[in-house]
């Protein structure tokens, strides 16, 4: 049973940065599968973030690009997201998660990632 497990969350002012760690345990082949952050805000719906591949190609979401990384150590099996210049829209609950395939594709639908963490707060005054 793969299990994920996020940390880094945390309050900040806006401007400023977080990294969110995600160690993933249980699958010793969970490094060959397309991993992703996604991020709730309170009454909205779930949106997709960054994602990485195997071959750590990358997408991201328009209102992160140029702001957020997102990165992997496949061989300690851990899951990065460096987040720079902060907004208070950045406010949400983030989670990590382990897609079906090995391949990201181009955009964010979390039906097709099957295993996901509990979540870290990360919250951003203004």
């Amino acid at each position: 049973q793969v299990q994920l497990a996020e940390s880094g969350g945390g309050s900040v002012e806006a401007g400023g940065s977080l990294r969110l760690s995600c160690v993933a345990s249980g699958d010793i082949y969970t490094s060959r599968y397309c991993m992703g952050w996604f991020r709730q805000a309170p009454g909205k719906e779930r949106e997709g973030v960054a994602s990485i591949a195997r071959d750590l190609s990358t997408n991201y979401a328009d209102s992160v690009k140029g702001r957020f990384i997102i990165s992997r150590d496949n061989a300690k099996n851990i899951l990065y997201l460096q987040m720079n210049t902060l907004k208070p829209e950045d406010t949400g609950t983030y989670y990590c998660a382990r897609r079906i395939s090995y391949f990201c594709g181009d955009g964010f639908d979390a039906s097709t990632y099957d295993y996901w963490g509990q979540g870290t707060q990360v919250t951003v005054s203004s």
